[in-house]
């Protein structure tokens, strides 16, 4: 049985609110076409703090503040009862605020294309030299800032765009090419918001895990951004850029699309190069979106609530060898959406999880826990897009009721015990299963969880390419006490060990 070891993982959240009203998409399409429509008006009302946003349930479960366990039984909703006493960091990584976010953006900027504000930079610089994960090298790399009157020139002479913060403008992005509108400024910064990210989220994890820049070997990247120019679109490399500030000199990398199914697909391929022996370890790691943040704003404030959708996820996790003592990734398992599997949800459902669960002699109750698209409710409801990781358990426990692996009766006792409540913002492919891994090694670990199955799905179809989708699964387990693999046999052991077992029937007869 082939698996990978899991020695850490890492997730934060960027708290980007103002980034999010000039450039998600939902506000910035709404004001190119339509102008300062009554929507863009009320917006900023409905904003969160940052305090707000450090102190809402589900973001303190996605940086390791808060068990799922506590998240469940927190009262609701969220966003009407924050949570008390809660810090910046957990105990996998951070939520960061947008100031400082600004300045890990610049420090991601090896072209010159951002410029702050000397005062702000200064301010910044500050702030981010407190941080427990930032060092002199890093730090090296933010600039000292240029005058108000420069960043003003450049963004009403040359098409730079504004960056704000506490309402004011404090920088601008430059465009990278005077024609070529893969490399102009609103690209660029969506770009370097999703390295800048990614990078937050492998410093936490070198500092999780205790391993120097150095020691890692290759990276995986897996967001939804494409780096390119006008003739390569995607051509790439974000794991190699984001390799690069974190130091981690020794490494190589590449990445990996699928829309949300993409971070479980990275998953498996970094699994199977570290366990093929192809790769002393393997970084799978992304960063986040701004043009999905305030995605569903329009229908926040029509609620008149908090409009949520105001931070950049990330990730990172740690893949090596299975030396016996880790939470385990096993690749006889895996779970895939051919393509003549069919598009519908029970298709789907039964290619993801039965289909390998069958083929490893495994039933629907041998997994404890089911992990798939944990978008938070409170996000999603009000626009009409439902309780996505409610409807999911429920499809699987309706086909599990089909193939009589469960009662009737039992149904919803299975969604109940074997679901996962939504914790990720709607970042697309942060979503898609991989932030429960954490939460799921953590009770491997403890002994209280013995199998969970992380699924990812993607829809394709979004890039006019195809009208199919994808998805693939995987299954975890506990610790086995025992290494993978072991020495190579060779030749010389194995005639050795006939000529051995020969003798000893000899003796016998």
């Amino acid at each position: 049985m082939a698996t990978a070891g899991i020695k850490g993982y890492a997730y934060c959240l960027n708290h980007a609110p103002e980034a999010g009203f000039h450039y998600g998409n939902t506000p910035y399409f709404e004001r190119e076409s339509k102008g300062e429509t009554e929507f863009l008006r009320e917006l900023p009302s409905f904003m969160q703090t940052y305090e707000e946003a450090r102190d809402y349930a589900p973001n303190q479960a996605y940086i390791g503040g808060m068990t799922l366990e506590d998240l469940e039984n927190a009262p609701r909703s969220w966003y009407e009862n924050r949570v008390r006493g809660s810090g910046r960091y957990g105990a996998y990584g951070e939520i960061m605020p947008e100031d400082e976010f600004l300045g890990l953006i610049d420090i991601c900027d090896v072209f010159d294309i951002v410029w702050l504000e000397e005062s702000f930079a200064a301010s910044v610089r500050e702030k981010l030299s407190a941080s427990p994960v930032m060092n002199d090298t890093i730090m090296a790399r933010l600039e000292k800032g240029h005058p108000l009157a420069e960043i003003e020139e450049e963004i009403t002479r040359k098409k730079a765009i504004p960056l704000y913060y506490g309402r004011k403008v404090v920088g601008c992005v430059r465009n990278g090419h005077e024609v070529d509108n893969c490399l102009f400024a609103h690209v660029l910064l969506e770009n370097l918001a999703s390295k800048a990210s990614a990078t937050l989220s492998l410093l936490h994890l070198l500092k999780n895990t205790g391993m120097a820049p150095e020691e890692v070997d290759f990276l995986v990247e897996c967001s939804e951004e494409a780096a390119g120019d006008m003739n390569q679109r995607g051509g790439g490399n974000f794991a190699k850029a984001i390799a690069e500030i974190a130091g981690c000199v020794n490494a190589s990398g590449w990445d990996i699309r699928s829309f949300c199914a993409a971070p479980v697909n990275a998953m498996v391929d970094g699994a199977a190069q570290v366990a093929s022996g192809a790769r002393k370890n393997c970084v799978v790691l992304a960063g986040g979106s701004i043009p999905k943040l305030y995605m569903n704003g329009r229908d926040h404030v029509k609620k008149k609530m908090p409009a949520l959708e105001d931070c950049v996820g990330s990730f990172a996790v740690l893949l090596v060898p299975d030396d016996g003592t880790l939470p385990v990734m096993r690749l006889d398992v895996l779970g895939k959406h051919s393509v003549g599997a069919g598009a519908s949800p029970q298709a789907v459902t039964s290619a993801l999880i039965y289909e390998p669960l069958e083929k490893a002699g495994l039933g629907f109750l041998d997994v404890d826990k089911y992990a798939a698209e944990l978008h938070i409710n409170e996000i999603t409801l009000p626009a009409g897009a439902g309780d996505v990781p409610l409807a999911n358990i429920k499809m699987t426990a309706a086909l599990a009721v089909m193939k009589k692996a469960v009662e009737k009766a039992d149904m919803q006792k299975f969604v109940d015990e074997r679901g996962v409540v939504g914790f990720a913002h709607t970042q697309g492919h942060i979503p898609s299963g991989v932030p429960f891994l954490g939460h799921a090694c953590d009770a491997l670990k403890a002994g209280t969880m013995k199998r969970a199955m992380i699924i990812g799905k993607g829809s394709l179809f979004l890039a006019r390419l195809t009208n199919l989708s994808d998805g693939v699964s995987f299954i975890l387990e506990p610790p086995s006490g025992k290494a993978a693999g072991g020495t190579a046999v060779s030749k010389e052991d194995i005639k050795n060990l006939l000529l051995e077992v020969l003798s000893e029937l000899a003796e016998k007869m």
